[in-house]
């Protein structure tokens, strides 16, 4: 029986503003992969890189096991991952490295490798497989299995005998997603996972996927593994995971980590039926779009079957830069989509993202703005980057020549020639960060006043944080943010 080892490339410890958050996910591409790769016979033996700190960590499994094929499979389902952070292409070289003068082949699979698949064969890959994998790893390895050419494989890149590197055409994506095997939760110290959170004081949750791919056509979004097709798992096969999480490991609370969550028309609906029939009592928390949520009932739905967050993409303030971007929404549509999830007690959490081309502080006021008048529950902000294969991308590709990619999640910097310099846009970031954590902690002073018996321990905790953010926001508009 054919052995493999399967492990992913994202390091949570690597990427200090992740690890500082202490909210770590299983890497669940990789699951997939690996459950697919039993169901077909072969002997897996799963190793996990996001709770280590050493990208040669896995050397010790390697000389123990000694597999004849090592398989690097990264999660696609992780955001980060679609950032190729050179500190994470920078860990995957080094295992590669632990094989080189061996006998173990040799497979990548990573939003980065599809991209810059020759640089990663140079490195000591055998196979890079390119998007959605799992059909193209199952492939690949029958022929290596078989002493047969990669020639036919589809979706992969390789080194042909002549020690040229090609690229073989894509492969369709998966459409019917309920054929791949369940993820195989057991190759996983899931009890690791949930002493991280509970030393951080967060509530334990584990991640799910429920589609993959998105329509929508952003131009700064890459899609490099599920494309701009959308395709869904039925409600069945999610709420036979979320039932086994439920009993086995007592995980209650979920990550619905689809770039786009509930799209399919029904599907909410019977997603919520299914949990009540299987007094399945759930929360969970999703990204989505306000146009989609303003559709019929959606919100309703959500609500009901236990939707506790919503991160929304709403990026800008401005409507002329979501329209530079391709956005597809409109600004009234981020208000009317706030108000009513927080009236269904849904949190509402926004994606912002500073920087875009063209954008002027006129435009950074007004997100500025939309931030203190809506007030979310928590907000996220990036500055503009570009990712391979999008339009934004080729628009600023030129300026890209002394650093095309951040070494981790907190890096910020600009890559491309914007409006205002990186630095500008560092100090932007805290202080957007400290105007909304003023905001906010002004709106809790004043509900305690209106309710004095209804104060929370997080509500004081707001409050008291005033005595930073009133003076900390101050400072940083006299000092740098005057005209915003």
């Amino acid at each position: 029986m054919p052995k493999v080892l399967i492990c992913n490339t994202y390091f949570y410890q690597f990427d200090r503003k992740q690890w500082e958050n202490q909210t770590p996910y299983p890497p669940l591409g990789t699951l997939y992969a690996a459950s697919l790769l039993e169901s077909e016979g072969y002997e897996v033996k799963f190793f996990d890189n996001n709770l280590v700190d050493d990208s040669k960590a896995i050397a010790t499994t390697l000389a123990e096991f000694d597999p004849d094929y090592l398989v690097i499979y990264d999660d696609g389902f992780n955001y980060l991952t679609k950032m190729c952070l050179t500190v994470m292409r920078e860990a995957c070289f080094e295992m590669l490295s632990l094989i080189k003068n061996t006998q173990t082949k040799a497979l990548v699979s990573s939003s980065d490798s599809t991209d810059h698949n020759e640089m990663y064969i140079n490195k000591g890959a055998d196979v890079v497989l390119l998007g959605e994998a799992e059909e193209s790893l199952i492939e690949s390895l029958s022929a290596f299995e078989s002493h047969s050419s990669l020639e036919k494989c589809k979706g992969i890149a390789y080194k042909t005998s002549a020690d040229k590197v090609v690229a073989n055409p894509r492969r369709p994506v998966l459409r019917d997603l309920d054929k791949l095997p369940a993820p195989n939760w057991n190759m996983v110290e899931v009890e690791a996972y949930r002493s991280v959170w509970k030393n951080a004081h967060q509530e334990f949750s584990l991640n799910i996927a429920t589609t993959r791919g998105c329509p929508y056509k952003c131009n700064w979004c890459a899609k490099p593994i599920y494309g701009n097709r959308y395709n869904a798992h039925s409600p069945e096969y999610i709420v036979n995971i979320i039932e086994k999480l439920y009993h086995q490991y007592g995980v209650s609370r979920f990550w619905m980590c689809d770039d786009i969550f509930g799209l399919k028309p029904g599907w909410v609906q019977k997603f919520g039926e299914l949990l009540q029939e299987r007094n399945l009592k759930i929360s969970y928390y999703i990204q989505s779009r306000v146009d989609l949520l303003l559709k019929e009932d959606t919100i309703d739905v959500l609500a009901k079957t236990g939707l506790e967050e919503v991160w929304l993409g709403a990026e800008s303030g401005a409507q002329e830069i979501l329209d530079a971007m391709d956005k597809g929404t409109k600004i009234e549509d981020i208000y009317t989509a706030t108000k009513l999830l927080k009236q269904r007690g849904v949190k509402v959490a926004f994606f912002l993202q500073f920087g875009y081309l063209g954008e002027t502080k006129a435009h950074i006021k007004k997100t500025i703005d939309m931030v203190k008048q809506l007030l979310p529950d928590n907000i996220g902000i990036s500055v503009s980057y570009p990712l391979p294969g999008t339009k934004f991308y080729d628009k600023v590709k030129e300026d890209l020549k002394l650093k095309a990619n951040w070494k981790d999640s907190d890096d910020l910097d600009m890559m491309f020639t914007g409006t205002y310099e990186a630095d500008y846009y560092k100090k932007l970031q805290r202080y957007v960060h400290n105007v909304f954590r003023k905001h906010q902690g002004l709106d809790q002073l004043k509900k305690a006043f209106q309710q004095p018996t209804h104060l929370d321990g997080n509500q004081l905790k707001s409050i008291t944080k005033l005595l930073y953010y009133i003076p900390s926001s101050y400072y940083d508009k006299m000092t740098s943010f005057r005209d915003l």
